[in-house]
C-alpha cells in the first residue's frame, strides 16, 4: 500500500489497521503506549482512528523492524529524518533500500555458504559402480569382485571389508589409487635399484603394503604373507607385478615374508 492509496483512504480504526497490516492489536497499543505511533484523530464515538499519515509512518515501523532493528533504533532514525523536515519519506526510503541491499548482501553469502556446505555434504556420498569405473577405468572389474566375494565372502576379512568401504567416497576412492599408484612405483624403483628383499627399504615398502590393505580390513603379518602367495599362485597378480617390473612379484613375495619374520610372524 503507498502513501498516495493511503490518503485517499479514510482513517482507520485500530482493527482495521491491524488487520490490513498483519500487525497485532497488542503491538499497535503497545507501539502507542511508548509513543512510537499513536493515533492523530477520534471518531465521533471517540474511537481513536490513524490517519494516512499515522499509518504511513507505520510503513516504515514495519519495515525497519523486519530489518531487525530494535523499537529503540525505529524512534530513533523517525526521529532523525522528520527533523530534517521535507525530505523525510525518501530519507527513509533511502535508508531501507540502503538496509535491505545489505541484508541481501548477508543472504547471498549465507546462500553461498549453505551451497558449499551442501556440496561437501553431496561428496562424502558414499561411491557408486559408476565412481568406481571412472576412477580406475580399465583396472576396476565386477566380474573381479564377484571371484573375491564368492572365494573370501566367508571371512573375517571381507566382512570388514565391506563395512569399510561402504562409506567410502569417490574422494576416498581416488586417494586409494594415488597411494597405490606411488606404492606400486616405489616397489617396481627398488627391485630396478637392487635393494635386497630383505633389506630396510623392502621392511619398509612391505609395512606399507600392509597399510594399504588394513585401509580395507585388519592385516597381521601373517595374513599378509598368505596375500604374498597369492601374488605367486594366482597367474594374473603375478602378471601385475610383472609388467610394472620384471621380478616384482617374487621380491614383494620375499619381501613381505622377510618382514613378517622380522615381527615375529
Amino acid at each position: 500500500m503507498t502513501a498516495t492509496t493511503m490518503g485517499l483512504m479514510q482513517s482507520l480504526t485500530v482493527g482495521q489497521v491491524a488487520e490490513t497490516y498483519g500487525v497485532t492489536v497488542r503491538t499497535l497499543h503497545h507501539y502507542d503506549q511508548i509513543g512510537l505511533l499513536s493515533p492523530s484523530e477520534r471518531s465521533h464515538a471517540g474511537y481513536r482512528l490513524y490517519t494516512a499519515e499515522d499509518l504511513e509512518r507505520l510503513q516504515h515501523v514495519v519495515v525497519y523492524r523486519r530489518l531487525g532493528f530494535s523499537l529503540e533504533e525505529v524512534a530513533e532514525l523517525l526521529a532523525d529524518v522528520e527533523a530534517r523536515g521535507g525530505e523525510g519519506a525518501a530519507e527513509h526510503l533511502r535508508r531501507q533500500r540502503a538496509a535491505v541491499m545489505s541484508r541481501l548482501d548477508e543472504m547471498r553469502d549465507l546462500v553461498r555458504a549453505i551451497d558449499n556446505a551442501l556440496e561437501r555434504t553431496m561428496t562424502k556420498k558414499p561411491a557408486t559402480t559408476e565412481d568406481l569405473k571412472e576412477i580406475f577405468g580399465e583396472g576396476y572389474n565386477e566380474e573381479y569382485q564377484a571371484e573375491a566375494e564368492q572365494r573370501w565372502g566367508d571371512t573375517p576379512q571381507w566382512q570388514q571389508s565391506r563395512e569399510r568401504q561402504s562409506s567410502m567416497t569417490a574422494e576416498d576412492w581416488a586417494r586409494v589409487k594415488a597411494e597405490t599408484e606411488t606404492l606400486e612405483r616405489d616397489l617396481a624403483g627398488a627391485v630396478a635399484a637392487g635393494e635386497p628383499s630383505d633389506g630396510d627399504v623392502a621392511a619398509a615398502l612391505a609395512e606399507r603394503h600392509r597399510a594399504s590393505i588394513e585401509q580395507h580390513y585388519d592385516c597381521p603379518h601373517a595374513f599378509q604373507v598368505k596375500l604374498a602367495e597369492m601374488y605367486l599362485a594366482d597367474p594374473r597378480f603375478t602378471q601385475h607385478y610383472e609388467d610394472l617390473q620384471p621380478g616384482l612379484a617374487q621380491w614383494l613375495h620375499d619381501a613381505i615374508v622377510a618382514n613378517a619374520a622380522r615381527h615375529g610372524a
